[in-house]
């Protein structure tokens, strides 16, 4: 058993605060691994410790293996905490950080090889019995080779990255036409973020849910579950509202997932927090991938479960966490997460950078709020615009909703545009509230840009009068052409 005394975080945003907070309450220390771009975010501010690992560009930093574990070393640090994204499923990562005497805090680099590597992972699968998506997960990397398979499975036909998750390196083929430029982009997707051009092909079910079982293996290898989440609403393959548990799972479907995600997990001999994901449709579910890391909704889970995955995931990685027989979870209420993206929804969602300005996050009882910017800080081009996290709790379903739709309503972002409006447009739609959305849900309904509101006069007045004050206090006249933040909709945006 290893008692950690500082450990090394390869990540950045809102995870990076996570982690720090689930190892302020152990007691330990915080090395934060960062990129230039992100010195004084508010990790930064917040670890113990911090180390540059190299300019913005990720290959050279937060992608860069040696980097990251000499930061790691010169930190002091006895761990590494890879977040999700990233490395954080790079076997060779997990490896080197082995290698080099300290502990990767996740699953062996076995382990992410055997069930990282979506190819081999629905290796298992088949062995195991799990049903699987038909599709082609060969050697053979070649266009040509992957046009002839796609052709033999049927168009429409997605094509993926095996070597990671997340929306990046997928691409939805509809015809032979498209099928090799979008294969290469997938391929180049693939390469940039998770350093493989590796793909597979599997068919595109067109009425599918999106549902993902949260397991967790212990120090001794045990293996269980916490239940399912709902991750339907997605744009462009990422996911953009989670919710736990899914209303679409009879008793029988959620024990039968249930089983097949231990199973895999088990078969993969999985330590630490990992996701199995399922496609569903007509009552019939494929496994999709495993994800062996901890997942950007993990806080869903955490609301209706009462555990603390991060937490869990440190424990069990200095030898310490067991499942406890007697101690049977089951899940109590609901959860939904809101991703809040730095983006301008009435501009069909294209990022929005810039010096953040006031920010208020409205307090109250089942809010949760996970972010990595306050104001004063800048969200620059770089990486990913998820700027936070907005997670409710509350004894059912509808409760949830509308709990969600008030905090959203509520919430101020000043500086830069957020996909806040969209979020409460899908909140409000009747597919949603029903709860029978699919993963074509944003492409049926919501494809098109949001129609921007007009201000009121009341607020055309308070804009006015606040441009005026901002002029005087920077030295600007009247009649200057200074673009102005406060001359488009600003509430909730």
């Amino acid at each position: 058993m290893t008692k950690f005394n500082r450990i090394a975080i390869a990540n950045r945003g809102e995870v990076a605060v996570r982690i720090i907070k689930a190892c302020e309450e152990l007691g330990i220390e915080s090395v934060l691994l960062h990129s230039e771009a992100d010195i004084e975010s508010r990790a930064y501010r917040m670890a113990t410790k911090t180390i540059c690992i190299g300019p913005a560009a990720t290959a050279e930093s937060y992608l860069n293996i040696k980097a990251n574990i000499n930061g790691a070393l010169a930190g002091g640090a006895q761990a590494i905490h890879p977040g999700f994204g990233f490395l954080s499923e790079n076997a060779d990562f997990a490896e080197e950080v082995a290698q080099a005497g300290l502990i990767f805090i996740g699953p062996s680099s076995e382990t992410i090889r055997s069930l990282g590597d979506k190819v081999h992972c629905k290796d298992l699968a088949k062995k195991a019995g799990i049903p699987l998506v038909p599709g082609y997960q060969g050697e053979d990397q070649k266009i040509s080779k992957l046009i002839q398979k796609a052709e033999k499975i049927g168009y429409p036909v997605i094509v993926k990255a095996a070597a990671g998750g997340g929306g990046r390196g997928m691409k939805l083929i509809l015809n032979s036409q498209d099928a090799g430029e979008l294969i290469e982009s997938a391929q180049r997707e693939a390469l940039s973020a998770f350093g493989s051009s590796k793909v597979f092909l599997e068919k595109y079910l067109d009425r599918a849910k999106h549902i993902e079982f949260q397991v967790f293996g212990d120090s001794t290898g045990q293996v269980i579950h916490f239940f399912d989440r709902e991750c339907s609403v997605q744009r462009r393959h990422q996911k953009i509202i989670e919710e736990a548990t899914s209303p679409s799972l009879t008793d029988e479907l959620r024990r039968s997932m249930g089983e097949a995600a231990c199973a895999i997990a088990t078969m993969g001999r999985y330590k630490g927090a990992g996701t199995v994901e399922f496609l569903l449709q007509d009552n019939e579910f494929y496994l999709l991938e495993v994800n062996t890391r901890l997942q950007v909704e993990h806080p869903v889970t955490e609301e209706v479960m009462g555990i603390d995955l991060v937490k869990m995931q440190i424990l069990t990685a200095q030898g310490e966490y067991v499942h406890d027989p007697k101690h049977i979870r089951l899940p109590r209420g609901h959860s939904i997460e809101c991703r809040i993206y730095a983006e301008n929804p009435f501009l069909g969602g294209v990022p929005s950078t810039g010096l953040l300005g006031q920010i208020h996050w409205p307090e109250g009882p089942g809010r949760r709020y996970e972010y990595g910017f306050d104001q004063g800080d800048t969200i620059t081009p770089f990486y990913d615009p998820m700027i936070a996290k907005v997670i409710v709790w509350d004894e059912n379903r509808p409760r949830a909703i509308q709990k969600m739709l008030r905090v959203l309503k509520n919430s101020t972002v000043f500086g830069v545009h957020t996909n806040i409006p969209y979020l409460i447009e899908i909140l409000s739609h009747k597919e949603f509230v029903m709860g029978t959305m699919t993963t074509r849900f944003i492409e049926t309904y919501f494809s098109e840009s949001l129609k921007e509101p007009e201000l009121t006069d009341l607020e055309k007045k308070i804009a006015q009068s606040a441009l005026m004050q901002l002029r005087q206090q920077n030295g600007v006249s009247e009649s200057s052409g200074t673009a102005s933040p406060w001359s488009t909709f600003w509430r909730g945006v």
